[in-house]
């Protein structure tokens, strides 16, 4: 899966749930910043990714987590690394 593809599977979610303007989500913009997030969202966020993309985020994958790009980034190489190990 793409970036691109990964971004229009997750944007509407973030939209919808965070309450902001679909304009306001692009690469370089602060994810934390951007959506308000507290440690509540956090919860919130982590549910859709292992829903949507059926991999487990572990306590601390966010700390390195700056921008959407970087996001995007990490769910591509999780989904990658989940190819890999089913490939085995």
């Amino acid at each position: 899966m793409t970036q691109n593809e990964i971004a229009e599977k997750i944007i509407p979610f973030l939209v919808e749930e965070f309450e902001i303007e679909r304009e306001l989500i692009s690469p370089e913009a602060n994810l934390r910043d951007t959506l308000q997030l507290d440690s509540l969202d956090y919860v919130d966020l982590v549910v859709v990714i292992e829903s949507n993309f059926g991999f487990k985020v572990k306590q601390g994958d966010f700390q390195n987590i700056a921008t959407f790009q970087d996001f995007y980034s990490y769910v591509q190489e999780k989904l990658n690394a989940l190819e890999e190990a089913s490939n085995i």
